[in-house]
């Protein structure tokens, strides 16, 4: 489902002369249907690079990331967008939604852009605002107005809403109390269960151990900082 072949990745500084920093050579890892793959390494690594270029926010100098047969470091625009609303889920660390957008609108949107029904959309989105301990009294509000722990769960609830084949995770257990903790790592084991091809970067070890079946030290990947 995901393939990444001798992936590289260099940024350059316009401001300071021109100067190219190198940042990823030769990355390469595949994920399976029903498999979770967490991405490891020092601090400025790499791994969030990774996740970009996944999910198409940074071009790549070098290499191939397939994602459901796709290329999408030579795919046009339309087919990364299509890409995202069919097949590619994120869930990032913070929330960007459009201001004054109620809650439940923001969790069941994935689903009506696929052409769901909408009162179905609203169903799955009630039911996973409900799970994840979000009041019901705040549904008809922005998640702006939340504090952090709740647009986590926001964010969680509108990455799991539709069932994506493959799923991209950036620390989706930071500033959770335990039990929404919990929570969050059951979704992702039935994602697994049910075939979705999962990366993650998990600072938290005891939930990487709990839901990873492999660890990518990307380390090993970054010029220089390799072993």
């Amino acid at each position: 489902m995901i393939d990444v072949q001798n992936l590289g990745k260099s940024f350059t500084l316009h401001n300071q002369g021109g100067v190219t920093i190198p940042v990823l050579t030769g990355a390469g890892f595949s994920v399976r249907p029903g498999e979770c793959v967490a991405l490891t390494g020092e601090s400025g690594a790499g791994k969030s690079t990774v996740m970009r270029i996944l999910y198409g926010n940074y071009l790549a100098q070098a290499g191939a990331v397939r994602i459901g047969g796709l290329d999408i470091t030579r795919a046009e625009p339309r087919e990364i967008l299509a890409l995202r609303r069919e097949t590619l889920g994120y869930v990032s660390q913070f929330l960007r939604v459009v201001p004054r957008v109620p809650t439940l609108d923001v969790v069941a949107e994935p689903l009506l852009a696929l052409g769901v029904a909408e009162e179905e959309a609203r169903e799955r989105a009630r039911a996973l605002l409900t799970r994840l301990r979000i009041p019901e009294a705040l549904w008809s509000l922005s998640p702006t107005t939340f504090s952090g722990g709740e647009q986590q769960r926001v964010n969680i609830a509108r990455g799991f809403v539709h069932r994506y084949p493959a799923l991209l995770l950036d620390e989706p257990t930071a500033s959770l109390d335990a039990q929404n903790r919990e929570t969050v790592l059951s979704l992702i084991e039935e994602a697994k269960a049910s075939g979705a091809a999962i990366v993650g970067i998990f600072h938290d070890l005891e939930a990487r151990a709990r839901v990873a079946d492999r660890e990518i030290d990307v380390t090993g990947f970054s010029p220089g900082r390799a072993a």
